[in-house]
């Protein structure tokens, strides 16, 4: 079984947990790749999601072998067994201990940014991952889970070894695995897109599921005029206006990137549409991809559609081929954009229509992408509306580095709440 990356693969390992349901479940995900899976899981049994955040105890001359773990709340899972086989002295055993729990509290505080843990004393808890190679990792969290106080513990997983599998069974009251293949080396082989998690995209799932506090997306379908198609809605209560985003080439409105975004700037009072600018059938042209017209229509109609919807000033985030979609749409006399951020984008594809935006622009890139700086400054040029370049330090195209992402959520809602928002900055 073969996953099309991580959303797909919680969708799916959803489908196989709905018979938990009525035990009211807290789903926990492993950070950080597990958290992903798990949010897609979460949202379906309509759950509370949180991260369990565990430190496996390494032998000191030999790391890799692990004599314990510890969790949050003081929990310690600790193997006399191999203590004694490895020789493992009292004043080693504090040390490493002391070391993994300030980097275990650290995570901890990173990933739920002040809110408490969630209790699981007498709970049904679903631990969710990724994958599982060699099980190390899930065993400690679901003994620290048990330790914990839950009362029933679920392993669910999409894809795992299955001698590993078998030997998992004795720690939880159930395993839920989709695919066991004989032939297992790596969880990464399973899936289309296996790129990394960032400590960002856990921070903005957690905040988007149920019960996290941001509010949960609603599906939709947006109707462009001359298509349907797919989006996500976030309309906080307090909404003073709504940001389109607008994807680049080989994205989707299931980014990471552009949902923690929109989860920053739905914590300033902006509303955030995420949508697909092409169908399921257009995106497997490549060629769709950079017809800069089309996606400039289809943004121009969901922007029609949005405002039939929610009476709100309106706002274009677009990232690579997105940020020539989102100008070129902006330069049409009726648009009603009021502001336009560009991230690590292609504005230069706008062409002859960038004299022609009059919203406020904000241009964004990282500060080793070298050649789409020169890109956007050439652009810059051509614009005659407000507009400023923004170049982030030490950052690559896609912003993966540490603090980069969060540097362009800041950008752009300082710029997004200026221009769109009453009395704004």
């Amino acid at each position: 079984m073969q996953f099309t990356d991580r959303t797909d693969a919680g969708r799916r390992l959803a489908g196989a947990l709905g018979h938990l349901r009525p035990r009211d479940p807290v789903v926990l995900g492993l950070p950080r790749g597990g958290v992903p899976v798990a949010f897609e899981v979460a949202r379906a049994l309509g759950a509370p999601l949180d991260v369990i955040v565990v430190r496996k105890l390494g032998v000191p001359y030999h790391p890799e072998l692990g004599f314990g773990a510890i969790g949050e709340g003081g929990v310690r899972v600790i193997s006399d067994e191999i203590v004694r086989h490895a020789g493992v002295r009292e004043k080693d055993l504090v040390s490493v201990e002391r070391a993994e729990e300030a980097e275990l509290l650290r995570r901890a505080r990173t990933y739920r940014e002040g809110r408490p843990r969630l209790p699981l004393t007498g709970r049904a808890v679903v631990v969710v991952d990724d994958g599982i190679a060699t099980g190390a990792t899930a065993r400690a969290a679901c003994r620290v889970v048990r330790a914990q106080g839950a009362a029933h513990v679920v392993l669910a997983v999409p894809v795992a070894s299955p001698d590993v599998v078998e030997r998992l069974r004795a720690d939880v009251d159930e395993v839920v695995c989709l695919s066991t293949p004989g032939l297992f080396s790596a969880v990464g082989e399973w899936y289309s897109d296996f790129s990394q998690t960032s400590d960002e995209e856990v921070v903005s799932l957690l905040a988007r599921a149920p019960g996290g506090g941001a509010p949960v997306a609603e599906e939709v379908e947006v109707d462009t005029g001359d298509a349907g198609l797919a989006g996500d809605l976030v309309l906080p209560g307090n909404a003073g206006a709504v940001v389109v985003f607008a994807h680049g080439s080989g994205s989707s409105r299931h980014s990471p990137r552009n949902r923690s975004v929109a989860t920053a700037l739905n914590g300033a009072g902006l509303g955030t549409l995420l949508l697909d600018l092409l169908t399921p059938g257009e995106e497997v042209h490549r060629a769709n991809v950079f017809d800069i017209g089309l996606l400039a229509g289809r943004l121009a109609g969901a922007t029609h559609w949005l405002r039939g919807r929610a009476a709100l000033p309106v706002g274009s985030f677009g990232a690579s081929t997105g940020a020539a979609a989102a100008l070129r749409a902006a330069a049409a006399p009726d648009s009603g954009v009021g502001a336009v951020v560009s991230r690590g984008g292609r504005p230069d594809l706008a062409g002859a229509d960038l004299s022609g935006v009059r919203a406020p622009t904000l241009l964004i890139v990282g500060g080793d992408d070298t050649t789409v700086i020169d890109l956007n400054r050439q652009a810059q040029a051509a614009l005659h509306c407000e507009n400023r370049l923004d170049v982030i330090p030490g950052a690559t195209h896609l912003f993966e580095e540490p603090g980069a992402l969060e540097r362009v959520a800041e950008l752009a809602r300082e710029w997004f709440t200026r221009h769109l928002l009453p009395g704004g900055p």
